[in-house]
């Protein structure tokens, strides 16, 4: 049997990084996917062969135990397990693959042991029972305000388009999880998952906190003494808030149900605003006399 070199069928160096890897996966996929080449064997040999060194190198564990038994080869060769046919089998994968990284062993021979010289990579016969492809992992950005209404993503995975439809009220760092879009699984078993992970950018007129949102509102000093309206720009559109005589600085009005929507509920959080008071910059003459006598009456 021959020892498949993944890195070189990938076209990268041992030393890359695993994002470096998938980079590499991704152009490949694309330029040799069925879709792109219809009725044509070589390359669809070809994207069976790439898809299988990314299924290997393409996760850091299983990249681990390839790395072992590629300084190790030679030895195993010795030992007389080295011959034999290869080739890609009714799996989808090659004799190789399916030997050390299939679950399955099955090099032949009395009295060797492979688990046992690699460290329980696998051994014993081959099994034909279904299993679960790999899951995918993805990262979408997001504006608040796309969180805040919903949003929709195109993502392109292997060379195909998948439309990603994100709720109102979606967190940072939320995973969002599809079932089946992930990495075809092996003997007619399922396909693993695509696992998204949400990533808000920071809006600098708001915080968000759980479900409530933050923001400051600059209110003059008249409207905070004798109250009165102001306009207020939300998520939501512009709102009329009403403001009730002698408001103090740093006070909090709270408007139920302007916040983030509850993720696949019904409601939404609140919008909490911040008063800061502002004071002019010039009084008049008469605004300062004004308010000289106001304090002389407050003294009294």
């Amino acid at each position: 049997m021959e020892y498949k070199d993944y890195y070189k069928i990938l076209g990268v160096e041992r030393s890359a990084t695993q994002d470096e890897i998938k980079k590499a996966y991704r152009k490949l996929a694309v330029k040799y996917h069925p879709d792109k080449n219809p009725d044509d064997k070589v390359a669809e040999e070809k994207f069976k062969e790439i898809s299988e060194a990314y299924q290997v190198i393409g996760n850091p564990d299983s990249r681990k135990k390839y790395d072992e038994l590629g300084a190790n080869w030679k030895q195993y060769e010795n030992a007389g397990f080295g011959g034999g046919a290869h080739g890609f089998n009714a799996s989808g994968f090659s004799d190789f693959f399916d030997m050390f990284f299939g679950g399955h062993g099955g090099g032949g021979g009395a009295g060797f042991d492979f688990s046992s010289f690699m460290g329980g990579m696998g051994g014993g016969r081959r099994s034909t029972r279904p299993a679960k492809g790999s899951d995918l992992n993805a990262t979408i950005n997001l504006t608040l305000l796309e969180a805040y209404q919903g949003s929709q993503r195109i993502l392109d995975l292997n060379g195909s388009s998948i439309k990603i439809s994100i709720k109102p009220g979606v967190r940072d760092g939320q995973i969002l999880r599809l079932k089946g879009k992930g990495n075809p699984g092996r003997n007619g078993g399922d396909n693993g998952d695509l696992m998204i992970k949400v990533v808000i950018n920071n809006d600098p007129s708001y915080q968000r906190d759980g479900d409530d949102l933050i923001k400051n509102i600059n209110i003059d000093v008249y409207t905070a003494i004798l109250g009165g309206k102001i306009t207020v720009s939300t998520l939501k559109g512009d709102v009329n808030v009403p403001i009730k005589p002698q408001t103090q600085n740093n006070s909090t009005l709270r408007l139920k149900g302007m916040g983030m929507p509850h993720y696949g509920k019904e409601g939404a959080g609140a919008l909490l605003l911040k008063v800061q008071i502002l004071l002019p910059e010039h009084f008049s003459a008469k605004e300062l006399e004004l308010i000289k006598e106001a304090q002389e009456q407050s003294a009294n």
